[in-house]
């Protein structure tokens, strides 16, 4: 069994998340969430789903950059060309 990063718990079930070059184990989507997800700036809630960015900040939504005065450099993170294995 695995023991979880954030509650404790030791889980047969518990999974392992990679990610800039650490692994995290969890064992459930809410302790992974509560210690991966990113905060918006503005209001504190987690960003689960895509979000805003703009200048290595994180927003859940466009009103809250919009609030901390983001405007015209507000983008979509899938917009982004994907990594692959080979040079171009």
């Amino acid at each position: 069994m695995a023991q979880c990063e954030v509650c404790g718990n030791d889980y047969d079930m518990a999974f392992e998340v990679h990610a800039q070059g650490a692994v995290h184990v969890f064992d459930s989507f809410e302790c992974a969430i509560h210690r991966m997800a990113p905060v918006c700036e503005h209001c504190g809630c987690k960003v689960v789903g895509h979000g805003v960015q703009a200048d290595r900040r994180f927003f859940c939504c466009v009103h809250c950059a919009q609030t901390e005065g983001v405007g015209a450099q507000l983008r979509d993170r899938v917009d982004e060309p994907q990594a692959t294995g080979s040079a171009r």
